[in-house]
This record gives C-alpha cells, structure tokens and sequence, in this order.
C-alpha cells in the first residue's frame, strides 16, 4: 500500500490514514449499492407478478433508472478501488494534477479535481 498518494499542499496529501478511511468508504459505497441493486432486482421480480397497469409501468421505469445509477455508481466505485490498488488514486484523469484531500472525503471515487470537473459539466 502506497502511503501517499500525491505530493502537494497539505489538502491534497493523502496518509495512509486518510487511504484508509477512504477505502473503507469505497467499500461501504460497494456494498450500499450492490445490496440496492439486489433489493431492485427483488422488487421486478415481485412487480411482473402483478398485472400491468400505468402505474407498474411507471415504477419500472423509476426502478430501470435506478438501478442504471447504482450500476454506474458500483463502477465508479471499484475503478477508484483499482486506482488505490495500482497507486494512481488522487490524481486527475485530465490533467494529472492531484485531487484535494477534501473532495475525495465527500465523492471518494471523483476521477477528476474540481477544477476539472467544472469544466467538464460547463462542456455538457
């Protein structure tokens, strides 16, 4: 285990303490969100019992949805795993520059720093 991550300011330094806490927030985030796909999968299963009305068909599209943002989530999540793993968590994917200590405590699997992730959401 790498025990800093980033060389910078000390925002952006990460300890080992602070990978620590961080991968057992992404481990959380992991189970959170494969035990909500579970429950997901577990309620459309018990839906396609019913018969159809509009009001199924509008909880099924709320449920394709979330379930579509748990997937997304649970692979954010596991490539920040794989980041830690290989010692290239903390840096941007854009310009390389190391991600603030503070936003990783908030979205412990951003790929971007914040400047970065402004420009790319002002680009959408």
């Amino acid at each position: 285990m790498v025990t800093h991550q980033i060389i910078g300011d000390r925002r952006t330094t990460l300890s080992a303490e602070d990978l620590a806490a961080l991968r057992e927030d992404l481990y959380e985030q992991r189970l959170f969100r494969q035990e909500q796909l579970q429950q997901i999968a577990a309620a459309a299963t018990n839906a396609t019992e019913a018969l159809p009305t509009r009001q199924t068909a509008s909880r099924i599209e709320v449920r394709v949805k979330l379930a579509a943002s748990a997937r997304m989530v649970l692979a954010d999540v596991e490539a920040a795993l794989r980041r830690m793993d290989e010692g290239h968590y903390g840096a941007c994917h854009l310009c390389r520059g190391p991600i603030d200590r503070e936003r990783l405590s908030i979205v412990p699997q951003a790929r971007h720093c914040g400047r970065c992730q402004q420009v790319r959401e002002a680009d959408r």
